[in-house]
């Protein structure tokens, strides 16, 4: 058969979470499969070795100035449709096949709704629930996030599946001095230091970190906070709140970190923390634990499934648990490497080729319906 996928996110320069899901689901289904034919769906030129080149893969590269999934993807499926449609990291044409599955990561907006604005509110709110009544099946990040389409979308249970995502193979410890000495130079990081990586946005929580970092640097006068990633919305109180808490010197935004340099930036961390109100997934806790490094998160929505026993997680409302979880991991170096082993035990449960399967075979079920 022939298998459509929008790979628009895959395409994009700065990838974070959905993006990369769909540049390596991508990526994995073409290594996989060599049964079907693909065709991938950009909005703008790939880099030339972004894909696999595969003898049974066609790149459509169809620009378009604005409204590119509603308008130019439409049309390409009212002339050109495939057997089924796969979309990975958006939502589906207002033309599609009848035969189209969709991933849904979260429905976060539903959660927190403060932390986006009314204008991305209500278009997440319009495209989960578009999603929810168009696709023939839909994909789930997490059991979480399937809990929430059942409860809010109103579809039957059997129309979602949960396929977890995996992790790039990147993500390795790194020992090597001189390697992780030159990525601290690289973005000016003193050491030892604790570390967030994720767009900045209110509802990952910062603030609630900044808060918990303050408290503990009174009486640790090492450590550093390092946030790598890009401005996501409603991002400038935490610039003010640094200042606020006289914490300039001590809190480093190094912006958005290419994949290359994310696991020696990982690695060199005393812990990780993700102390999210909301995450539908969570892809920079499996990174932070293939690379060996302790994680603290949030126990909210699936979370708790990712890390599994091995990090330790707080309630994201209470700023003290996260200054005592943080005290007692830089404290303790037995904990240290306690957290660190059962986290790279546990990340073998992720992968991208196992995602892969499991999707292929949800393509192939949805393209035998009537």
């Amino acid at each position: 058969m022939l298998i459509g996928i929008d790979a628009s996110r895959a395409t994009a320069r700065e990838r974070t979470g959905t993006e990369n899901y769909s540049l390596f689901l991508i990526r994995a289904l073409l290594a996989l499969d060599g049964r079907n034919r693909y065709r991938l769906y950009c909005n703008q030129p790939p880099a030339a070795d972004l894909f696999p080149p595969a003898d049974n893969m066609e790149v459509k590269v169809k620009p378009f100035p604005r409204l590119w999934t509603h308008m130019r993807l439409s049309w390409e499926m009212a002339t050109h449709a495939p057997d089924v449609l796969f979309v990975p990291a958006h939502v589906l044409p207002l033309l599609h096949p009848r035969r189209s599955v969709v991933t849904v990561h979260d429905l976060g907006y539903l959660y927190y709704p403060q932390a986006y604005t009314r204008w991305t509110r209500w278009y997440l709110r319009w495209s989960t629930s578009y999603n929810a009544r168009a696709a023939a099946h839909l994909i789930a990040d997490s059991e979480a996030t399937k809990r929430d389409l059942l409860q809010h979308c109103q579809i039957p249970t059997e129309k979602v599946t949960v396929i977890y995502p995996g992790y790039d193979p990147l993500f390795a410890p790194v020992r090597d001095p001189v390697q992780l000495a030159a990525v601290r130079a690289r973005y000016g990081i003193p050491t030892p230091y604790v570390l967030y990586v994720g767009t900045l946005q209110p509802r990952k929580n910062l603030i609630g970190l900044l808060d918990a970092f303050a408290a503990l640097a009174k009486v640790d006068k090492q450590s550093h906070l390092v946030i790598a990633g890009k401005k996501g919305w409603l991002y400038q109180p935490l610039f003010a709140h640094v200042g606020q808490l006289g914490l300039e010197k001590r809190v480093h935004f190094i912006g958005y970190v290419p994949q290359e340099d994310l696991p020696a930036l990982i690695s060199g961390a005393h812990v990780f923390v993700l102390p999210s109100y909301y995450e539908g997934f969570g892809l920079p806790v499996l990174e932070a634990m293939a690379c060996g490094t302790p994680v603290i998160c949030s126990n909210v929505a699936s979370l708790p499934e990712v890390a599994g026993d091995a990090a330790i997680l707080i309630d994201p409302q209470d700023t003290g648990q996260l200054v005592r979880a943080l005290s007692r991991v830089l404290a303790d170096p037995n904990l240290r490497h306690d957290l660190s082993e059962r986290g790279m035990r546990q990340v073998r449960r992720f992968s991208w080729e196992k995602c892969a399967q499991q999707t292929l075979q949800i393509l192939e079920h949805v393209s035998q319906l009537p």
